[in-house]
């Protein structure tokens, strides 16, 4: 179920992933927040770099085994525009993070990627529950999902 507080969360995320656009990248932001409700960390994407594996989700993950005892860890929040690809998931599962909520789905990310003309992703979009046993999941949101999918729009825009 999503919360206010969650939806507070979600609405920061668009904002970085609508940051990572403006600075030419791909519109993706994520936060982590504790068990306390203290946002630790921000980021959104950086693969306008050519390193595609620059997610922000995969910044949590690493960000969260140096700094996070694991019991800090299972009990703090991912908040993210877009679900986890595959590759975040599992460094997800493998560090040992609790929830994640997300505002877009990647099933929902697959589509607009075809309805823009977008190149196929070279990783198969799976769900977060594809990759991941037992996975605590909120999302997508519809009205924040509509804002990520403009997002989404505007960059491919510039590309074409």
């Amino acid at each position: 179920m999503i919360t206010e507080t969650d939806l507070q969360h979600l609405k920061r995320c668009v904002e970085l992933a609508e940051q990572a656009l403006e600075k030419g990248d791909e519109p993706f932001g994520s936060i982590l927040v504790s068990a306390q409700g203290e946002v630790l960390f921000e980021d959104h994407n950086h693969v306008a770099s050519g390193d595609h594996t620059q997610h922000p989700e995969f910044a949590i993950a690493r960000w969260v085994a140096e700094h996070l005892a694991p019991e800090e860890r299972k009990h703090a929040t991912v908040y993210t525009s877009g679900e986890h690809c595959p590759m975040c998931a599992a460094a997800h599962g493998w560090v040992g993070l609790g929830r994640i909520v997300y505002a877009s789905s990647s099933e929902q990310l697959g589509e607009w990627m075809k309805e823009l003309g977008a190149a196929p992703s070279p990783v198969r979009n799976l769900s977060i529950g594809d990759i991941l046993v037992e996975p605590r999941v909120d999302g997508p949101v519809p009205e924040l999902a509509e804002q990520v999918h403009a997002l989404h729009r505007r960059l491919h825009e510039k590309k074409y």
